[in-house]
Order: C-alpha cells, then sequence, then structure tokens
C-alpha cells in the first residue's frame, strides 16, 4: 500500500468510525481466502473430438481441453476479483506421473499447475497450452491403467496442508465423464478412495464434482462418487442446488455448460455473519446466515515499489500525527476522540462511546408484516443481505425458516424488522424480501437458491426533500401508444437483466492491459464493451416505430407551444381591457396565419367560442372567417357555425 493510499484510508477510518460500525467490515469478509485445485481426467472419452455442430462459432475441441481452457478462464478471473487465492490444476489419468511429493511413479497422476497465487508465468504456460497446444500430445496423454483415485486425494491432501494450511476455503473441483472410476478392480479396505475422502473433510476441506455426459448416456454417481463426495443434508432439502451432468454437444455448448457451472461453485459461500438469532416473536428463535452476495468489484490498489536493492520490495507507509502549532509528534495513547457542539468540542473515553453506542446484542427482530406493494423502490439505503438457516444455533430452524418463506411468498407479504449486525453496533430498520430459486436459462444450474433478503430502509433522518419539479407536462396517449410498440420490440432476453452477460468494460480493459504487459503480449487496441448497443439491430427491429414516436412527438409539441401561445395573447387582452376601455382602430392592420379575412383572430374566435356567441355572427362574417382558415363555407348558417365550432375546438 502507497503511503498517501494507508494516509487517506488511515483518515477514513477516524472520520467515518460509525459507518464501519454499523456493519461487518468488507476487507475482514474478503479476507478469507481460497484454494482451488482442479482434478481433470484424461481418458480416450475425456479426448474424443466433439461432434460437428451446423453452429459457426461451435469448436471440436475434447472434453479435457475445454475443462483445462474453463480453468483458464477460473484463472484469470481470480486474478482480478481475489488475487490473493490460491489455484492448482492436476491431470489424472495420464501416461506420465508428475507427481514428487507422494513419492509414487505410477500413480498416473500428472501436476500441471502447483498450488500457488497464478504468476504470469504460470498463466502463460496455461495459455500456450489451451491456445495453441503447445505440449498437448505429450501432457494430455491417457494411461492404459485406471487413475488411481486414493494416491490423486492423497496428493490434493499433501497440496493443501503444506501450500494452503490456514486459508479457510480449501475445495476441489473434479471434472470427469467416468462415474465409475474404480471399476473392476478389487476392494481393499486398506486401499479405499473413502477413506482418502474423508481425511480430505476431516482436514476442513471440500470436494465438488463437475460431471460430464456424452451422447444419450447418464452419470450414475451412485456407483463411487456418492461415497466420496459428502452434501448437506440441509442445504439439499430446500436448495439442493446440485450439479446437472454439463452435456457433450459441440465444443462451444460444453464449454458455456462447463463454465457456468464452475461459475455457480467457484466462489465459495462465505458468512457474512454466522447464527444471528432470528426472533420471529416471543420466544420463538431461530438462528441465520448472512451472505454478502453482490459487492461493486474495483480494481486493486496501486502501490510505491522500491527498485535499489538486489530485488524490488513494496514500499510501506507510515503515518505520524502532529500537534497544531508545534508540530510536535503525538502518540496515540496522548490523543482522545472528540466531536464537536457548536463550538465546543466535547471528549469520550473509549468505555464512554462504547456505552452509548448499546443497543443490545447482534440480532433479527420481526416488529411486523406488510403488504409487498407498499414497499418503494427507492427505500433501500444499502445493498442487501441474503439469508439462509443454520441448525448450528437452533435446531429446527430449517423447517420454521421454510414455514415463514412461503408464507411471505404466498400472501405477497414483507416483514419489517430491527437487526444490528454485530456487538456495539448502530441499529438498522429491514424489510424482509422472500425470493425464488434463480437457475441459468442454458445449463439449468442454480446459481441462487431460494431465501429471504434483508432489504435496509430508511429512517426518517434518512429521508431528503426532493427537488421541486414544476408544472410536469404529461404525455398523450397516441405517444404511450407508439412507446409502448418500442419498448416491446427492445425486451432485455427472457425480459430481465442478468449480471453474468454484462463484464464491467472499465475493470476487464484494467486486467487485460496488465495481463498483456505481465506476459509480454500485444495491447488490445480497444476494450471488449457488451454494453454498448447493438444500434443495427435496434434499427432492424423498431427503428420505423422511433420515427413515428417522434413525428408523432414534433405534433404534441407544435400543439402545446400553439396553446402557450394562444394562452399568452387571451392574457394580453385581458391586461389590456382592465387597463383602459377597448377602442376599435379605424386604422388597418397586417394579417396573420391567426387572423380570418374579415379580422377575426384565433383569441377572439375562442371568446366568442367560450362565450357561446358563434352563432351570433353574420353568414358574410361567418364565411369571411371560415375561407380565410381553408374551411368549407357551403352550407346553412347553422351547418357554418358547427363547422367553426368544430375548427375551434380542435385547433385553437
Amino acid at each position: 500500500m502507497s503511503m498517501a493510499d494507508r494516509w487517506n484510508s488511515d483518515k477514513r477510518d477516524e472520520d467515518s468510525e460509525d459507518e464501519s460500525e454499523e456493519e461487518l467490515s468488507e476487507g475482514y469478509y474478503k479476507a478469507q481466502k481460497d484454494a482451488l485445485i482442479f482434478a481433470i481426467q484424461v481418458s480416450e472419452s475425456m479426448l474424443a473430438p466433439s461432434p460437428k455442430s451446423d453452429d459457426k462459432k461451435a469448436t471440436d475441441d475434447s472434453a479435457a481441453l475445454i475443462a483445462l481452457k474453463c480453468a483458464y478462464q477460473v484463472m484469470q478471473q481470480r486474478i482480478i476479483s481475489n488475487p490473493k487465492d490460491m489455484i492448482g490444476i492436476i491431470l489424472f489419468g495420464t501416461k506420465k506421473t508428475q507427481a514428487p511429493d507422494i513419492g509414487r511413479q505410477d500413480s498416473h497422476c500428472y501436476l500441471l499447475t502447483d498450488l500457488d497465487v497464478p504468476a504470469a508465468d504460470d498463466v502463460k504456460a496455461l495459455r500456450d497450452l489451451v491456445e495453441e497446444d503447445e505440449d498437448v500430445d505429450e501432457v494430455l496423454a491417457p494411461s492404459d491403467q485406471p487413475a488411481d483415485m486414493v494416491m490423486l486425494l492423497r496428493l490434493v491432501l499433501h497440496l493443501f496442508q503444506t501450500r494452503a494450511p490456514n486459508f479457510g476455503s480449501r475445495r476441489l473441483f473434479i471434472i470427469t465423464d467416468n462415474d465409475d472410476p474404480c471399476a473392476g478392480m478389487k476392494k481393499n479396505p486398506a486401499w479405499d478412495p473413502a477413506v482418502g475422502a474423508k481425511d480430505i473433510y476431516d482436514h476442513g476441506c471440500s470436494i465438488e464434482l463437475f460431471p460430464i455426459t456424452h451422447g444419450r448416456s447418464e452419470f450414475d454417481t451412485s456407483k463411487f462418487y456418492d461415497d466420496i463426495i459428502y452434501h448437506d443434508p440441509i442445504l439439499d432439502e430446500e436448495t439442493p442446488g446440485k450439479i446437472a451432468p454439463a452435456k457433450s454437444g459441440d465444443g462451444l455448448g460444453l464449454l458455456h455448460s462447463l463454465v457456468s457451472n464452475i461459475n455457480s461453485r467457484q466462489t465459495p459461500k462465505r458468512a457474512y455473519f454466522s447464527d444471528m438469532p432470528f426472533e420471529l416473536g416471543p420466544g420463538l428463535t431461530i438462528s441465520v446466515k448472512g451472505y454478502n452476495i453482490i459487492q461493486k468489484q474495483a480494481p486493486a490498489r496501486s502501490c510505491y515499489v522500491w527498485v535499489g536493492g538486489e530485488k524490488p520490495q513494496v514500499a510501506i507507509g507510515e503515518t505520524a500525527r502532529l500537534a497544531e502549532g508545534s508540530s510536535r509528534t503525538v502518540e496515540s495513547s496522548e490523543v482522545k476522540k472528540a466531536y464537536k457542539f457548536g463550538n465546543e468540542y466535547v471528549y469520550f473515553t473509549e468505555e464512554e462511546q462504547k456505552s452509548i453506542k448499546q443497543f443490545g446484542d447482534p440480532c433479527i427482530r420481526i416488529i411486523g408484516f406488510k403488504d409487498r406493494k407498499l414497499l418503494k423502490f427507492w427505500a433501500s439505503v444499502k445493498k442487501s443481505i441474503y439469508i439462509f438457516p443454520s441448525e448450528q444455533g437452533y435446531v429446527g430452524s430449517t423447517r420454521v425458516f421454510t414455514a415463514l418463506w412461503q408464507k411471505l411468498l404466498k400472501s405477497k407479504k414483507v416483514g419489517v424488522a430491527w437487526h444490528i449486525a454485530r456487538k456495539n453496533g448502530n441499529p438498522q430498520l429491514v424489510a424482509i424480501i422472500p425470493s425464488r430459486a434463480a437457475s441459468d436459462e442454458k445449463s439449468g444450474t442454480q446459481y441462487l437458491p431460494a431465501g429471504l433478503w434483508l432489504y435496509p430502509i430508511p429512517f426518517v433522518d434518512d429521508v431528503r426533500d426532493g427537488p421541486e419539479t414544476g408544472k410536469v407536462i404529461r404525455t398523450t396517449d397516441a405517444l404511450t401508444d407508439r412507446m409502448n410498440k418500442v419498448v416491446q420490440q427492445l425486451q432485455l432476453p427472457g425480459g430481465a437483466y442478468t449480471p453474468s452477460k454484462y463484464p464491467n468494460p472499465a475493470l476487464q480493459w484494467h486486467y487485460k492491459i496488465l495481463q498483456a504487459l505481465a506476459l509480454e503480449d500485444v495491447v488490445p487496441d480497444q476494450p471488449v464493451d457488451t454494453t454498448v448497443p447493438k444500434y443495427r439491430a435496434i434499427h432492424k427491429r423498431c427503428g420505423g416505430y422511433i420515427q413515428e414516436w417522434s413525428r408523432v412527438a414534433d405534433d404534441a409539441l407544435e400543439q402545446i407551444q400553439e396553446g402557450k401561445k394562444l394562452k399568452r395573447e387571451m392574457e394580453a387582452d385581458e391586461d389590456e381591457e382592465e387597463v383602459r376601455p377597448a377602442k376599435k382602430s379605424r386604422s388597418t392592420t397586417t394579417k396573420d396565419k391567426n387572423t380570418g379575412e374579415d379580422g377575426l383572430s384565433n383569441v377572439e374566435l375562442r371568446k366568442r367560442y367560450n362565450a357561446g356567441t358563434l352563432a351570433k355572427l353574420t353568414v358574410a362574417e361567418l364565411r369571411s372567417s371560415m375561407g380565410g382558415r381553408g374551411i368549407d363555407t357551403k352550407g346553412l348558417k347553422k351547418d357554418l357555425v358547427e363547422r367553426l365550432e368544430q375548427w375551434v375546438e380542435e385547433n385553437v
């Protein structure tokens, strides 16, 4: 961290201590590092080319190569989102063995990328393998013997213990199309994969399976993987979230399906808070966990590096407080926290500060229910927190939580609750909103389970008065009808916004340039921005509707301007009549487009129409007024009056 960054960070911490104590520290939340190992099977079926497809973008890449491309994408994403996380890649079932840490030379396990924070050389080597096909035939050569799953699990456990012993999350992702890798092998209690899997779980690690199927085949997990993969029965009861097998159709479809499956599990579910008491009523309390689902991602901070030594070192800045006037260095023990009240400073000790912030222990306490339609879209002061039941605090929490969730959905209600996120934290009001499960359309993988959301709502102190809008011009029915056609033609796919389709172009551009410089590649000319509108498609789908709406809008605007002009003329005439008696001038005046041949202006016609005296005009006067305005002058006086009245209604 640079000296300026550190000083600004300390200053922000001091100036906004109250705000920081209201919620859990995001830095602490993201500091839980993750160690991830991809175990990709290499076999004849995994190396078979993908079937041919009519899709021009489809490829004939094998399932093994697609799995490596998926791991490469995850590695690139982790460098951006979690630069301190570790990633490793193991190929099992290979002819060549490269696993020096476990001793055996016939394990058929190949450590392609050691478990570590991805370096530029690791990314470059993996890129050359998946994009340039460098050393593919040598690395992806299948063995005649089946893979030794026991040795694979031992290698994984050894990497976790030696490379990432203190990581909060350590996970193994197995990508395979073989549902029974130990078929035909004699069972040996001393050489049982289930024992190796249990050792992994006993050390706080977990295993996830990403199966691949070919054609109409099915992947039966009961043959082998149910014995080595442990499921949480609580999560499986309400939100199964099981990974659907990725079907190996064309290469592009398999890649999308596999990437979607892995993206749904690549980020560990790190609890924002754990075992929070959730009070539904007097004597009825359950426990829940909170998860921070949405967090704005920003580029990692830059730092200053000292290059004067044998190797570059990060320069760490320090902050010193100086007494105003004397410039004497002040130690932390010599200062007190003070708040300004008027022109005076009020001092607080740490104990006094804690006592005035004591509103009770952390909890979520329901105080009532409201119709969901009463919750306004603007009534949110912070991001929402997703909550899910936990059996660790109170047994039976899942059943009660599910009943509340179902009732809120069925009744279209939301709860209103008192929430304190942490000890000595400030209370806040939250709306408890139910949500249904959301799944990826293509793969069917569930990326958001059903549950409840804590939606922070404002106190009266948080609401500000809006600006004065003045008189608002309302639209016309004709404009509304034409705009509805435009909106219908420009609907997003599925009628909903999907964040996974829109990467942040500024963030991606930043790391694309960093990656190009680190890997000594050509710097790209411009960023890939999926948020840029597709103008040709928009013009093709609704260009005519937009032009039609524009014409109607111009006509409506012209009528509004004519109305304003007419109103000004009427007000001016009324003011003139009040000041002096009306006196008709005998001098001729220049006629404009709003004046008939008889000299009656639109203003005078409107006055006569409002007073109901148009019928008092003679036939000659009527025909003169109508002829100058392009109105038919044939017929009886009654017909002429009706036509003139209709013209005044529509045009004046």
